[in-house]
């Protein structure tokens, strides 16, 4: 996932309100994550900005955590079911969900990833770089990961 000079702290949070943050995004580019992870857990594919670790959650009571591998998280509000985060756990590096963030004006759609586990059913037009699952896992996984399992 991209990089270029970080944006202000920005907040958001999820549909009823029940989980609020703020993070500095690492720039204001969007990513897709086509995984069958990911599709199934957010209903299609998983948009998501690049946080790093400056993710900080208000209250985290309401905060539900779902340990999808064994160096991969997902975060999800209890309440109403939003999705929010993908977090490595080694690296405490956080992805969180485009649309989630309160404002998004100036996003720029820049990388697909596990576009080889993309259906057939969609495409997008946006020129971007696309990965698959291999390139992923070579460019970004902790080295004993086992693959397949994001």
């Amino acid at each position: 996932m991209g990089s270029s000079a970080p944006v202000q702290t920005m907040s958001g949070g999820c549909l009823c309100g029940a989980v609020r943050f703020t993070a500095a995004p690492a720039n204001r580019h969007v990513d897709a994550c086509h995984c069958s992870m990911c599709r199934k857990w957010s209903a299609g594919p998983f948009f998501a900005r690049d946080c790093t670790d400056t993710l900080k959650v208000e209250d985290s009571t309401d905060l539900g955590v779902y340990r999808s591998s064994d160096w991969a998280e997902r975060l999800f509000c209890k309440r109403c079911g939003s999705v929010l985060f993908y977090r490595l756990v080694e690296k405490n590096t956080h992805f969180a969900s485009a649309e989630a963030f309160d404002d998004r004006d100036g996003y720029v759609f820049t990388t697909q990833i596990f576009t080889d586990e993309k259906p057939d059913y969609y495409d997008f037009a946006n020129k971007t770089r696309n990965m698959t699952g291999a390139e992923v896992f070579a460019a970004f996984a902790p080295p004993d990961a086992a693959h397949g399992q994001e």
